[in-house]
Parts: structure tokens; C-alpha cells; sequence
């Protein structure tokens, strides 16, 4: 259904630094960047390694808000341990716990799934829900 997602961010190299090591875990990367310092509508995608992008980070220093309440992103992990990966790198790089790794068997029996708030106050989520 979804061709992409796009989400303004305060400081674009400092968002990419952070999607590039909470998402490498789960097997995504920067497939294009248009970083230009100093410059306006400055923008990096990610997705798998040699597709299109999936999320784009679009610079909005001066109006980027997050969503409210009930809007998040959840990337798909290929396994529990990726899950955990994601968590801990975004931690490292400025994020917020907002959930540890963890079963979260109240949305299903194999769950399994970590919460962060990025630097510019986007919630995501990685899960992995496959049998184990």
C-alpha cells in the first residue's frame, strides 16, 4: 500500500548518523543521500541494499514536529536478537527508550519487539513477529 514515508527532521547529518546505526541492524541502509551543508531541502532514503528507499529523511530545521500521539513507524527485524541490536544503537546514538526488547504478547504470541523516540521525537518501533 505504502510507497514510501517521509519524516522532517532538525539536523539531517545528525538524524542520518542515527537512522544509519539503528537501522543497520535490521538489514536497512542509506540507498540515496542529497546531503548539501548549509544548503535548504537537503534529504537521505533508506531501505534494503540495492532498492528504492522505503523512509525518507526530509531536513526541516525550522518547522519539524513530530506526529502526536498514536503515530509511530515499526520496521520488520528478521529475528529477536536484530530487535535488541536496533535498541541498543539507538540508545548509543541519542535516542530515548520508550520500550526495552522485549515479548510483547498482549499484540501476539510471538511479538517480540523495542520502542525508541528518535532525536527529533518520532516514535519507532523494530518487531520481529515470526515464529521463532
Amino acid at each position: 500500500m505504502l510507497h514510501h514515508l517521509s519524516l522532517g527532521v532538525s539536523d539531517i547529518e545528525r538524524s542520518a548518523a542515527f537512522y544509519d546505526a539503528a537501522l543497520a541492524p535490521l538489514g536497512y541502509v542509506r540507498v540515496w543521500a542529497d546531503i548539501r551543508p548549509g544548503e535548504p531541502n537537503q534529504a537521505v532514503g533508506y531501505g534494503v541494499p540495492g532498492g528504492k528507499d522505503k523512509l525518507a529523511l526530509k531536513h526541516r530545521p525550522e518547522a519539524q514536529r513530530p506526529p502526536g500521539p498514536g503515530f509511530h513507524i515499526a520496521f520488520a527485524a528478521p529475528d529477536p536478537h536484530a530487535v535488541s541490536e536496533f535498541y541498543r544503537a539507538a540508545l548509543r546514538h541519542g535516542g530515548t527508550d520508550n520500550g526495552a526488547p522485549g515479548l510483547r504478547a498482549h499484540y501476539g504470541p510471538r511479538y517480540f519487539a523495542a520502542f525508541v523516540i528518535d532525536l527529533d521525537g518520532h516514535h519507532i518501533e523494530a518487531v520481529c513477529n515470526e515464529d521463532r
